[in-house]
């Protein structure tokens, strides 16, 4: 475990004011995370934050799990051999506040993946919708509480890729330094507003997560725009391509979007394209794309020609 050289609080200087960022604790294995687990089952409060892999995976899983609390900075890795149970102890225990920012996706993930139902949530995005703010985004209140900038080159990297960068990390590590001092200013003002109650409502109702049915649906092929423009035989040859799209998307565990986008589908079952060549003339269909799809695609085309039809 990287860790701090002393005992200093990493959040608040000498006059109570954030402290710049500081080092912070790499979790990656399990005599790590008991020594973590330590720190945090003493905590009154956490800020807790996940990274997860949804533009590079068929089916996205968490990466990363940042946590601080006021002395430390946690980011614990959850592709390791390490049992996480003691921290879905602490986040089911209602005596801990759990400070997030946009809880719901991160709810959803502990949930699904980890059957982890979240007691005490304290949610900084919705905090600053109650309190009118334009700008929402964690970045923007980093930015205007803390004179902190953030790069948001990394807000679509590959978190489950190993190593990461020092970058990756110190970004990683950003997202819940700061949040338990947002909270703290943010709830001055929603008291200070006669919001409490109205903050404490929401914040419970957010908390009560409902799993979304993100499994894979064979007729999702009639959700994609202009699906209904087409004739029979196209319909025939978009619904093919559309299941063909997540046999190789799970096949090769990428998003949909990496296989081939909507938009290629549809033109594709539009043009009903017979050679090789009438591919160039396809959104999406690159010369690499041509070769590692051509062939079974123009295959489903000729195939979709006597297919039975789709019903909608």
């Amino acid at each position: 475990m990287t860790s701090g050289n002393d005992n200093r609080p990493l959040h608040t200087d000498q006059t109570g004011k954030p402290a710049a960022l500081g080092p912070f604790h790499y979790v990656a294995n399990q005599s790590a995370w008991q020594d973590c687990l330590r720190e945090l089952r003493v905590a009154p409060r956490l800020a807790i934050d996940l990274e997860a892999n949804s533009m590079f995976a068929y089916q996205e899983r968490a990466c990363l799990i940042q946590v601080s609390t006021a002395n430390f900075d946690y980011i614990i890795d959850p592709t390791r051999r390490i049992d996480l149970a003691g921290l879905g102890q602490i986040i089911a225990d209602p005596a801990v506040e759990k400070v997030f920012h946009a809880a719901e996706y991160d709810l959803i993930l502990m949930r699904r993946d980890y059957g982890w139902q979240l007691n005490n949530l304290f949610d900084t995005m919705w905090a600053v919708r109650i309190l009118g703010y334009a700008q929402m985004g964690l970045a923007s209140l980093l930015e205007k509480f803390f004179n902190v900038t953030t790069s948001k080159r990394f807000q679509k990297a590959n978190w489950c890729k190993r190593p990461l960068s020092p970058a990756e990390l110190s970004y990683a590590q950003k997202d819940t330094h700061y949040l338990l001092s947002l909270r703290d200013i943010l709830m001055a003002e929603i008291e200070a507003g006669g919001h409490a109650a109205e903050a404490a409502e929401i914040f419970r109702e957010q908390s009560r997560v409902r799993l979304p049915n993100n499994g894979f649906d064979p007729d999702g092929f009639w959700n994609i725009n202009g699906a209904f423009d087409l004739s029979p035989d196209q319909q025939t040859a978009l619904q093919a391509l559309y299941l063909y799209r997540d046999r190789e998307a799970k096949r090769r565990n990428i998003p949909h979007f990496k296989v081939v986008s909507d938009r290629t589908l549809l033109e594709l079952a539009a043009g009903m394209p017979s050679r090789m060549a009438e591919l160039n003339d396809i959104h999406g269909m690159s010369d690499g794309q041509q070769q590692r799809y051509g062939t079974a695609i123009l295959d489903l085309i000729a195939g979709a020609r006597e297919a039975e039809r789709p019903q909608p």
